[in-house]
């Protein structure tokens, strides 16, 4: 059974993490995302579930305007050719539909099959905002509680200039 927001945050107040959470209207994209988010202090991000040619799985967390070129990617992380993994699959390991990809899916992650690369920009920011593993709200958490919060899930992120 796959963790829900509830069981999320009451993880993040059992590690002693200081989180605020935002409710609004589900949102699908960066740019909607900055429509209804974008007043909220802090980084915003953007999160890509993909997959390599040799079936690692890869979960990249970037600030929302960095632009990514896969090929370019591959080469700073360390992977094969990558493409974008299926929402079945991203169900099945992460627990989360398109549109709600975060960070925070790691605590669904039980097998730790994901590798975990951030964006070194994005962890300069004094707060990050992430969806709570549905698309109906944005939590903001410090880039040192989402390390404490990632590694508790037994995942050792890669922190990467992207």
């Amino acid at each position: 059974m796959k963790n829900t927001r509830n069981d999320l945050l009451e993880r993040l107040d059992a590690l002693g993490l200081k989180t605020t959470t935002v409710d609004h209207v589900p949102v699908f994209t960066v740019e909607e995302s900055q429509k209804h988010t974008g007043d909220l202090p802090g980084g915003h991000c953007k999160n890509l579930f993909l997959k390599d040619k040799k079936s690692a799985l890869w979960l990249v967390v970037t600030l929302e305007d960095r632009p990514i070129d896969m090929k370019d990617l591959r080469g700073k992380i360390g992977s094969h050719h990558l493409s974008f993994g299926k929402p079945d699959l991203l169900m099945d390991v992460l627990g989360v539909m398109p549109g709600s990809v975060t960070p925070f899916a790691l605590i669904n992650d039980t097998e730790t099959t994901v590798n975990v690369v951030l964006d070194a920009d994005m962890m300069e920011f004094d707060i990050l905002n992430y969806h709570p593993l549905s698309n109906d709200a944005t939590t903001a958490i410090k880039p040192e509680d989402l390390l404490t919060f990632i590694r508790s899930c037994g995942h050792e992120p890669a922190i990467v200039t992207l």
